[in-house]
Order: C-alpha cells, then sequence, then structure tokens
C-alpha cells in the first residue's frame, strides 16, 4: 500500500509519516508541487534516515542520490515529455508514473515498475473531482501485465476491498490520511484489508 503526501505542508507531518512507517507503510510519495529545491531540502532532511529508501520523488529528482531515495515517479505530463531511451539508461531508479486511461497505461514503457490509474472513485482530496472512469470495464482492457497497476482517487476504508476485487495489483491513498483526524487508525483499517490481497 502506498500513501501519497498532501500537497501543501500540514501541522505535525513529519511525525505522522514517522508512525506510517512504523505502522508498516512500504512506500510513501512525496508530491509537494510547489516547493523549491531549498524547501525540498529541508522536508527530506526531517524524514529519518532509515525510512528514506521507501520514499518515492514526485519532484526535485536532482536530489534523490543526495538523500538515499532510488525511486522517482513521473506525472502524465512530465512523462509525454521524456526521452524514453535516456529514462531506460538510469537504472540506478526505480520508476512510476500516472496515468488517467487504461489506453494510456497499456502504451507504458516497460521502464515503469508501477503505475497510478485514476481517479478510481470521487476524490476525498478534491471534493468536485469525480470519476468518469469505469474501473471494472478499464481492467477488463488492461494488456501491460509488465507494469504494476495501483488504483489512485477515493480509496477509503469503505471501498477499498472492492477495488483490490477489481483486479487493481495495489492501491495508493491521499484524502483518507490526511483530509481526516484519525490518521493513523485509517491506515491501519486500510492496511489490514490490503494485506488480504
Amino acid at each position: 500500500m502506498i500513501v501519497i503526501t498532501n500537497p501543501i505542508s500540514i501541522l505535525n507531518e513529519i511525525n505522522t509519516i514517522h508512525a506510517l512507517f512504523e505502522c508498516g507503510l512500504e512506500l510513501l510519495h512525496v508530491r509537494k508541487p510547489d516547493f523549491s529545491e531549498e524547501d525540498m531540502k529541508l522536508f527530506l532532511s526531517k524524514i529519518k534516515l532509515e525510512y528514506r529508501s521507501q520514499l518515492v520523488l514526485h519532484q526535485q529528482h536532482q536530489l534523490a542520490q543526495d538523500f538515499g531515495i532510488n525511486r522517482i515517479h513521473f506525472t502524465e505530463n512530465v512523462r509525454a515529455t521524456l526521452d524514453l531511451e535516456l529514462t531506460n539508461s538510469r537504472d540506478d531508479f526505480i520508476k512510476s508514473t500516472s496515468t488517467h486511461t487504461m489506453a494510456d497505461f497499456n502504451k507504458l514503457d516497460h521502464c515503469f515498475e508501477y503505475a497510478f490509474l485514476s481517479p478510481i472513485h470521487q476524490s476525498i482530496s478534491k471534493p468536485n473531482y469525480k470519476s468518469d472512469l469505469d474501473a471494472e470495464k478499464a481492467i477488463s482492457e488492461r494488456i501491460n501485465f509488465k507494469t504494476k497497476l495501483v488504483a489512485l482517487g477515493g480509496i477509503s476504508i469503505q471501498n477499498i476491498e472492492k477495488t483490490f476485487q477489481l483486479g487493481f495489483d495495489d492501491v495508493a491513498l491521499l484524502g483518507s490520511i490526511w483530509n481526516i483526524n484519525q490518521r493513523i487508525q485509517n491506515f491501519k483499517l486500510c492496511q489490514k484489508i490490503a494485506r488480504l490481497y
């Protein structure tokens, strides 16, 4: 199971991140689109060394090696501009990306270990961001099995089991962690279900 950071800084964020890792969080996607390089350095420096290998950088990829991070993420827009030959030559990084249709997911290069498909359900963190995706139909059209398929968007304790039953390889949480008060408790409940799949 993956957690994505809140896009903006929030109170006790680093303590929450450490608590999530202590509870068994596998990967934390660091998505801070408005952070400068200095902001990102400060943020990353606060995360314990023992968890840095479980971080995935969405921005400021040039900082990865300095912080012992070997995972980088490419947004859909950035992926469209990539030189895949050059990207594939960067085998020192595990790469992931984002997609919004199964057609785009199916066309992904083999260099991406996994990709988000979103939004699967109505977003929790973006109230007016509704899903037009028919997840069941999308799954039936999947032909790319080299890349792991990760559901993103509106994943909650109420629908996580159904999401796995549809055939997703994994899920990513954002709003169901950062937009509620019982963050760790909610993570544990989702994790308990995810471990069944």
